[in-house]
C-alpha cells in the first residue's frame, strides 16, 4: 500500500466521523418537529457530507465542489432571509 492510499484513507474517515458530529450535533439541537427549516438544513447537511466524501475519495472535480458548495451556500441565505408570509 503506498502513502497516497494510506492517506485518502484517513482523509475518507476523518471527514466521515465530522459528518456523523455534525448529524448528532444537529438532531441533539433541533427542536421537536420537522419543519421547513429543519429540513432543509438537514438536507443541506447531508449534501454538504456526501460531497465532501466524494472529493475526498477523488470522485469529484474541485470545480463541481465549488459549485454544490455555492449551491447550498445560496439555499441557505435564501432560507435564513425568507419573509414570513401573513
Amino acid at each position: 500500500m503506498d502513502t497516497t492510499s494510506i492517506h485518502t484513507n484517513w482523509l475518507l474517515i476523518a471527514v466521515f466521523i465530522i459528518g456523523i458530529a455534525a448529524i448528532i450535533g444537529f438532531f441533539v439541537t433541533k427542536t421537536a418537529g420537522f419543519g421547513k427549516f429543519t429540513t432543509s438544513t438537514f438536507l443541506m447537511l447531508l449534501i454538504v457530507i456526501l460531497v465532501g466524501l466524494f472529493f475526498s475519495a477523488g470522485m469529484i472535480q474541485p470545480d463541481l465542489l465549488s459549485n454544490v458548495l455555492f449551491a447550498v451556500i445560496g439555499f441557505a441565505g435564501g432560507l435564513f432571509t425568507t419573509k414570513s408570509e401573513t
